[in-house]
């Protein structure tokens, strides 16, 4: 059995669970989420001990890395729902910063002639938390996907460079910095 697969998954008491021909909902107060999971796999909500199983029928090998799949995902819903995920991001560099534009979309003043501008996907918020500090990000949704999605994009637009470590790096990422140039003495 998958070590994960067979693990319940505890459904808080504010979070609402239906399950209606393979379409698992889950509704909590960050939101609603939804997701149809494969035939072969059977998921079902035990309301007296307030948790949700995830069964296969066989030990095939694609019942088997569907088994612990189906889990992870219903259970990023349940813990999205209920409680959010959020990545953080920080902006290294002289004069690099981030401004919210129409209170939805973030303007990247990154180091190019133009400033970058993006727009998150439905049900993903981006914040600076300090406004005198326009060099953190803050990414938060209920979707774990859409927020790790749209974290590297913001990432992806100015990667940090491994001499003087400028771009825009996740909060806990630590950059390889490389030696520059080293002049020898000619003669």
């Amino acid at each position: 059995m998958s070590r994960i697969g067979k693990q319940p998954i505890v459904v808080p008491a504010d979070v609402k669970v239906g399950i209606k021909d393979g379409l698992v909902s889950v509704e909590g107060k960050k939101g609603k989420l939804e997701f149809q999971h494969h035939p072969n796999i059977k998921v079902a909500f035990d309301a007296a001990a307030k948790s949700i199983l995830v069964t296969r029928p066989d030990d095939e090998r694609l019942n088997r890395s569907l088994h612990g799949l189906t889990r992870s995902l219903v259970a990023n819903m349940v813990k999205g729902v209920s409680t959010g995920f959020e990545k953080k991001l920080k902006i290294e560099g002289l004069g690099y910063q981030a401004r919210i534009v129409d209170k939805k979309s973030i303007e990247l003043s990154v180091g190019f002639a133009n400033k970058i501008l993006l727009t998150p996907p439905e049900g993903v918020t981006v914040t600076l938390p300090d406004p005198k500090d326009p060099t953190v990000i803050l990414v938060a949704g209920s979707d774990k996907q859409k927020v790790g999605q749209f974290a590297a994009e913001i990432r992806a637009s100015r990667k940090p460079e491994p001499y003087k470590g400028k771009g825009i790096r996740y909060d806990n990422e630590v950059v390889r910095r490389k030696e520059g140039k080293s002049f020898a003495s000619g003669g």
